[in-house]
């Protein structure tokens, strides 16, 4: 699978393949340079490498060589992790980290890719949820109803930003990967800091109301748009994990959701 494009780019395997639903990827040397070389089987990760190579390594990992399915990006070779920062409890840091990247994917440029899905299809399975299992999927479809009928600051998004998708490129800094294929409001952006089911601190209350303050600060959003979009996203997430039958993880998104609902009814607070 590889060979091809070992032999095209004349790359170097520098260790060994790591497979994933979506694509194979393999450690590689770029003209002498750490790098990674990764081949999509999906549309959804063909269509990423298509936004990497368009971001042009502003705010994310850089792209050597594109053709397809297929790209080269540098690889991330710096000691720093944003989980593990938020594990020892630096959870301050690491937001503040992600939304500095995040911006700058954010950034105005022109001539997107072709091919972006609207945030309207990207909820489709939060409208299944809420239609077949009603209760808190219910209100969380009727809040992300109520946001992307007065959509703010339309971009190209991420998709998918969590803590081990923004990593510690040395020099560098810090740069995100594995995008997906969206545009909408870039509050969208911000949520899955707050609710990433593999952070076990995701759902309490004190960590919860902190990073809501920090990341509604440095992403330059109201608390009430953040909080908004975190209980969307939280449904949307427990969406996801009910089609793939993971139940302990569609409880700590909705246990999330619920955070978000109580402090949008006092207020924000």
């Amino acid at each position: 699978m590889f060979d091809h494009y070992l032999q095209c780019w004349k790359l170097t395997p520098d260790g060994q393949a790591i497979i994933t639903c979506g694509s194979h990827l393999l450690p590689v040397r770029w003209q002498g340079e750490p790098a990674m070389l990764k081949i999509a089987h999906t549309p959804e990760e063909a269509m990423g490498g298509r936004l990497m190579s368009w971001w042009a390594g502003e705010g994310a990992a850089r792209v050597f060589a594109y053709d397809g399915p297929a790209l080269v990006m540098e690889r991330a070779t710096g000691p720093g992790s944003l989980m593990q920062m938020a594990l020892d409890g630096r959870d301050d840091d690491a937001s503040l980290i992600a939304c500095a990247t995040v911006a700058r994917l954010h950034a105005p440029r022109p001539s997107p890719p072709e091919g972006l899905l609207s945030l309207e299809r990207w909820f489709q399975s939060l409208w299944a949820a809420a239609e077949q299992q009603g209760g808190l999927f219910l209100d969380c479809a009727a809040t992300a109803r109520s946001l992307l009928a007065t959509p703010q600051e339309v971009v190209v998004l991420h998709g998918d930003v969590h803590h081990d998708n923004i990593l510690d490129f040395g020099p560098r800094g810090w740069r995100a990967i594995d995008p997906k294929r969206v545009m909408g409001e870039r509050g969208y952006d911000y949520a899955n800091l707050i609710c990433n089911p593999d952070l076990p601190t995701c759902a309490n209350p004190a960590r919860f109301k902190r990073q809501i303050d920090v990341i509604a600060q440095a992403a330059g959003l109201t608390r009430q748009r953040l909080l908004q979009w975190v209980m969307a996203h939280a449904g949307l997430s427990a969406a996801w994990f009910l089609e793939d039958d993971e139940c302990g993880r569609v409880d700590v998104d909705l246990a999330v959701a619920r955070l978000a609902q109580r402090a949008l009814v006092n207020g924000g607070a």
